[in-house]
């Protein structure tokens, strides 16, 4: 999941000592949270402790990645390619930390780099074999399956791996299933196409159909916004399904601050986005990820991504406090409502300063390169297509500049 490498990669992290399933049994927790749940490494990218991130926000799931076949070859599940699953005891301890504080996992398989047993198990029985050593050793009740390339390019890989789907769906009663892929402009790509329309061939329907709009030149909520729609239109005419229908299994996996490409989403995007898909009934909301909802130092990471920090002016756990308001619960008092930019928006409209003659900017609006606006007292000009970013908000490499005090 997640875009390019630099975010998604995965660190050897050594042999695990012999350790027995997960002790914690999973909380009873309703599928609006594992609808919510976003990503966290449990084992990279400098993971946060996740006791600390759920008191801060309220959170009660985590989307933990990923799960991959072993690095040196073979059709048994690994974290991240390089710890069996069998002998696992750091993530395993991750999980009874989150379930000892009343929450719980979902475990995504999968994400952009190494190989995914769909690719080296031989048929959708065997891969659906070593993904319910997964949910046998945790006791899940939750399970991602994160296609994308090079996987999703590969027919009989796309096969093994909606088939296991299907098999674990049928083989765990209840199981909470999604789907999750690349997102374009037109909802989808071809192969995104062709995996949906493998899953109508085998008579499989998940939870819900995710797909990541970045890293496909986005720019900003509004650009996401319609690839879900036109993702929403591949979704009625693939399956037949009405409109409702189509919502109900239709979820959008975000990027929080910089992508990989350098596109940029605020938690004013976050906001208009969450706003979207409680309006619509989507089945699912989360984002890349848990590891990177904290502000780098400088705050933009001298315009570079990170897997670690978002890059963006933020205070720690901006982005997951909105999927905590998509589960439909409240972030603690004194966060109770996710600001739009974390720095430099005030409470209220802004005020135009003495002798401004510029509109006041309106985080609704998209402005196009060379439209000015006031902004705090000073005259601010668009250096490109922009909606939601507020003037100021990115020191260096945001879409504003500042022409002045008015």
């Amino acid at each position: 999941m997640a875009g390019g490498g630099l975010v998604a990669s995965a660190a050897a992290s050594g042999a695990a000592t012999p350790a027995k399933a997960s002790s914690a049994r999973p909380a009873a927790l309703g599928s609006n949270w594992y609808a919510a749940a976003p990503y966290l490494m449990p084992e990279d990218n400098d993971p946060p402790d996740p006791g600390t991130v759920m008191d801060a926000t309220g959170l009660k799931a985590f989307q933990l990645a990923f799960i991959l076949a072993p690095n040196g070859g073979g059709c048994s599940p690994t974290w991240d390619g390089t710890s069996p699953i069998s002998s696992d005891t750091a993530a395993g301890n991750v999980i009874n930390e989150i379930r000892a504080k009343g929450g719980d996992v979902s475990v995504s398989i999968g994400g952009y780099n190494g190989t995914k047993l769909g690719q080296a198990c031989s048929d959708p029985a065997s891969t659906a074999a070593a993904y319910q050593q997964v949910i046998d050793k945790y006791q899940l009740k939750a399970m991602d399956f994160d296609l994308e390339e090079p996987e999703y390019e590969n027919t009989a890989a796309v096969h093994n791996e909606i088939g296991a789907a299907k098999i674990l769906q049928q083989n765990n009663p209840g199981l909470f299933v999604s789907v999750t892929t690349a997102g374009t402009s037109a909802g989808t790509g071809w192969f995104g196409q062709q995996m949906l329309d493998e899953a109508k061939t085998q008579g499989f329907t998940p939870n819900n159909f995710s797909i990541m709009p970045f890293d496909g030149g986005f720019s900003g909520a509004s650009s996401q916004i319609s690839a879900l729609e036109a993702f929403h239109g591949l979704l009625e005419s693939t399956f037949g399904w009405d409109s409702a229908t189509a919502y109900a299994h239709e979820g959008v996996s975000q990027m929080n601050g910089r992508s990989d490409s350098g596109e940029m989403f605020l938690q004013s995007d976050f906001q208009q986005v969450l706003d979207y898909a409680t309006g619509h009934g989507l089945g699912r909301f989360t984002n890349w990820s848990v590891n990177r909802d904290r502000e780098c130092s400088p705050p933009d990471n001298n315009g570079r991504t990170s897997g670690t920090c978002s890059s963006v002016t933020q205070n720690a756990w901006d982005f997951t406090k909105f999927s905590v308001e998509f589960a439909g619960a409240t972030p603690p008092t004194g966060s109770a409502s996710p600001t739009p930019t974390s720095s430099s928006s005030p409470s209220g409209s802004p005020t135009p300063g003495s002798g401004c003659t510029a509109a006041a900017w309106s985080s609704g609006t998209a402005y196009t390169g060379g439209q000015e606006v006031t902004y705090n007292g000073h005259t601010w000009k668009a250096l490109w297509w922009t909606q939601g970013e507020a003037p100021g908000s990115i020191p260096t490499g945001g879409s504003w500049q500042d022409e002045g005090a008015c």
